[in-house]
């Protein structure tokens, strides 16, 4: 999560939609960087409206602006399922040796096992009750959230690439990806209402 204080600007880290490689290009331009522990990098809306935001604007005494990304849904899984085949990932929660078409099934069990834990847009981005982000883009044209940025902070901004899933194949059945469509109704709906 970055804090602009005097652009009254705040970006919230939704998980796999280039956070990190926007906190390096951004953080020092940043009044309030939160990298660490992920609990706190990636705040959810409803936290951020509950408790940060309220004391930011009576801080400031003004209203901040939140923006945050969002994936399109099947591809944000796909970069979770390639990131978790990674070496380093802890066994309960590691893809390797796994389908795409299992991890997504599993994504859609409930509970989840810990290893298709890794939540929901729709959830990180909605509010419970009340207001949730006010401005979301689509991850897959970063280039007008950039430009938006530019706009905002009154600078050029270069994104490097951090955190990169590696490659890997995502293919599903029909019937897993009709499976998907249902698990995840309220991440569609809510990606189908960002403008491209």
């Amino acid at each position: 999560m970055l804090v602009f204080w005097d652009q009254r600007l705040v970006f919230l880290a939704t998980p796999k939609t280039g956070s990190t490689a926007i906190a390096a290009a951004l953080e020092s331009l940043a009044a309030v960087s939160i990298q660490r522990p992920p609990l706190l990098k990636h705040t959810t809306v409803h936290r951020y409206r509950r408790f940060i935001g309220p004391f930011l604007e009576a801080a400031s005494k003004d209203n901040f602006t939140l923006v945050a990304l969002m994936r399109e849904p099947r591809d944000w899984l796909g970069s979770w399922y390639r990131f978790r085949q990674r070496e380093e990932t802890a066994e309960d929660k590691s893809t390797a040796g796994m389908s795409f078409d299992d991890f997504v099934r599993a994504w859609c069990q409930d509970p989840r096992p810990a290893f298709a834990d890794v939540g929901s847009q729709a959830r990180f981005l909605r509010p419970r009750q009340g207001q949730g982000v006010d401005r979301l883009f689509r991850y897959e044209e970063i280039d007008s959230f950039v430009q938006y940025l530019e706009d905002r902070l009154n600078c050029e901004i270069i994104l490097p690439r951090l955190n990169v899933s590696p490659p890997g194949l995502t293919e599903l059945s029909p019937e897993t990806e009709a499976m998907l469509h249902r698990a995840a109704a309220e991440d569609f709906a809510l990606y189908r209402t960002l403008l491209p």
